[in-house]
């Protein structure tokens, strides 16, 4: 207080001469002018001198590094912060204790302070969060839904400590009677603090992060996450939609990640072709010689044909009846074509499973199933390649005689009756 002894005893002396009658009014309204002066002149050096020196030294480094100190105003907020402390120091320096407006001008820059101090967590947090995301390895967790959590503590904290300089009160008094307001912050705070919980699990468990593919039929979703929060997470689905799924639902429902599928490298076939089980047959001479000229099929069927003729010998099979004996069948040739076709297509994931097998037949045919994993995980790459090997699947099949089921169209009704039609002229 030297320093408010030393200022008031210069200028007392002097303003009692000259205004007697208003000499404390004049000293306080002097000392306010002089905060003002100072505090003005603090602001220009900080915000036209240092800040933007600072901003021009910055200048070559990374775009992200200026972006995230200085779009999202980090050290504009912290200087307006070093300004409230400035003033606060100033009032206690330049007013006597008995002013009246010592308090209030304390009690209002000590908001100040803790408003900028919780806006500058702010845009400390939001810098932070541009430049991990910068980097592959923090991709994975959810820090956005960390740091949200974060502010929303802080925001707690502050606005508590900005309750407590109003009423004049200590912050533990009102953290005493926060036990009992316990039950009514759990209902007003139930998603933040269940995503919280479900985004740390998330994290922890390596569930999910942004970028993966995720598919969750109850919610419309299936595309990319682009954004996981502390209460939602945020997919654009594939034809560029947004769907937003509460965080905690992450862990109470079921989901798909894709991203299992992208990291292997392979990305599944799993389609059927369905026959008309009245075009299978066992296959004669004439047929086996026939395919026996398709290079994917000759080395099968020689060594097929000699296993039967060994097998039948063995046996002395009477092969004059089609139930004596082992045949091949057209079915089968066709099912080892496709499998000899897929082990040399070249967009085909040779390390993974891979097999062409029947299922069970139906009132719908006898279902023939690619299994088989692409090469990539393109998505139009990969309709791509499985559109290719189907349309060779129907178009070959002719040559092994048999049939594509398919239930009869109008088309098919029409094309029945124009051919009955004649049959009955005739019987008439």
């Amino acid at each position: 207080m030297d320093e408010v002894k030393d200022l008031e005893g210069w200028l007392l002396p002097w303003l009692n001469q000259y205004v007697p009658q208003f000499a404390k009014l004049a000293y306080t309204g002097i000392a306010l002018a002089l905060i003002v002066i100072i505090s003005l002149g603090i602001h220009f050096v900080l915000h036209r001198v240092v800040l933007r020196w600072v901003e021009g030294r910055t200048r070559g480094t990374q775009r992200i590094w200026r972006r995230a100190f200085f779009e999202r105003k980090l050290f504009g907020r912290l200087a307006l912060t070093l300004q409230g402390i400035i003033i606060y120091i100033q009032a206690g320096l330049w007013l006597k204790g008995d002013t009246i407006l010592l308090p209030a001008i304390q009690t209002a820059v000590n908001m100040w302070i803790l408003l900028y101090a919780l806006l500058s967590l702010y845009s400390l947090l939001d810098a932070l969060l541009d430049i991990f995301r910068q980097r592959p390895a923090m991709r994975t967790f959810p820090l956005r839904g960390i740091f949200q959590s974060v502010k929303l503590i802080a925001s707690i904290f502050i606005g508590l400590l900005i309750v407590s300089t109003l009423i004049g009160k200590s912050p533990v008094i009102l953290l005493s009677g926060l036990g009992a307001m316990t039950a009514v912050l759990m209902l007003v705070f139930k998603d933040p603090i269940m995503g919280l919980v479900a985004g740390i699990q998330l994290s922890a468990n390596d569930m999910l992060a942004v970028g993966d593919w995720l598919e969750m039929g109850r919610y419309g979703a299936d595309g990319e996450v682009i954004d996981i929060g502390l209460t939602t997470v945020k997919v654009q689905n594939w034809d560029h939609t947004i769907t937003t799924i509460p965080t905690y639902a992450l862990i109470s429902d079921s989901f798909k990640n894709w991203r299992g599928m992208s990291e292997s490298g392979g990305r599944r076939i799993k389609r059927s072709v369905l026959l008309d089980a009245s075009s299978v047959r066992f296959l004669t001479e004439d047929d086996i010689q026939r395919l026996q000229k398709s290079r994917l099929l000759g080395d099968y069927l020689n060594e097929k044909v000699q296993e039967i003729t060994r097998y039948n010998s063995g046996k002395q099979t009477d092969m004059s009846l089609l139930v004596n004996g082992r045949r091949l069948t057209n079915l089968g040739t066709f099912r080892a074509y496709l499998g000899v076709m897929l082990r040399e297509h070249p967009h085909i994931h040779q390390q993974m499973t891979l097999m062409v097998r029947q299922l069970e037949a139906s009132s719908n045919g006898i279902p023939v199933e690619i299994y088989a994993f692409t090469n990539t995980t393109s998505w139009v790459v990969y309709e791509g390649i499985q559109s290719d090997i189907f349309d060779h699947i129907f178009a070959v099949l002719p040559e092994f005689d048999l049939r594509v089921h398919q239930t009869p169209t109008g088309y098919d009704m029409r094309m029945l009756a124009h051919h009955e039609q004649p049959k009955l002229k005739k019987v008439m």
